[in-house]
């Protein structure tokens, strides 16, 4: 049995959709964000009490780069990963965790616009910076893509399902017209077969209340 932790419309949707594009049959154990159930017991899978966790061949791993990294070296018939010695391995590598660093600005602005308690306590110059590292990174992927249709030349991989996912979630906080590669990039993702029976196994997301959150004015 592959049993995936899973929160809706967060990190942990990566591995939802490897798992789908890997055609494995899998289990999704569904958790809340705000209601406390990634605490306690939780922990005893993914320390830091986040998703994805996934059990897998009587382990369990955490932190969804090592999972790809796994299921791709496990199931390498997939051809979804990219070996050592072949030619896209180094920028298969980089994109997979690239992935991490757009991610980290989202969760940052998640939490000033989403998470906090007392939303007087966000701090619009945090927003802005992060907002700008943001938009940075977005450059820098529609770069990547530049005369091609995936992230690595030779076709989709598992890079693909580790930073396309952001592009579901940046558009949250950064309007995604100016950049029409990735505009292009996330309709081809978003009609792949794998990624609608993952969308479909998904759930609802329950933080997002806005189709937008803008930087706030700083001052006067």
């Amino acid at each position: 049995m592959i049993r995936l932790h899973h929160v809706p419309f967060s990190r942990s949707f990566r591995v939802l959709w490897l798992l789908e594009e890997l055609g494995l049959d899998f289990e999704v154990v569904p958790y809340d964000i705000r209601d406390g159930s990634l605490r306690g017991a939780f922990q005893e899978l993914s320390p830091a009490g986040r998703v994805p966790a996934l059990e897998i061949g009587g382990q369990v791993l955490f932190e969804s780069g090592a999972i790809h990294e796994y299921l791709c070296e496990t199931y390498s018939e997939a051809g979804l990963g990219r070996d050592p010695g072949t030619p896209q391995r180094a920028r298969y590598l980089e994109a997979l965790h690239f992935a991490e660093t757009m991610a980290g600005c989202i969760e940052q602005l998640n939490i000033q616009h989403v998470f906090l308690r007392d939303p007087t306590q966000a701090s619009p110059t945090v927003i802005k910076l992060v907002t700008a590292r943001l938009a940075g990174t977005l450059r820098a992927m529609e770069r990547m893509l530049e005369g091609q249709e995936y992230l690595l030349a030779d076709g989709f991989s598992a890079a693909d399902t580790m930073m396309g996912f952001n592009l579901f979630a940046a558009p949250y906080y950064v309007h995604l017209d100016a950049y029409p590669g990735l505009m292009a990039y996330r309709g081809r993702i978003s009609a792949r077969p794998a990624y609608s029976r993952a969308r479909a196994r998904d759930g609802e997301q329950t933080f997002y209340t806005r189709d937008f959150y803008p930087v706030p004015a700083s001052g006067p």
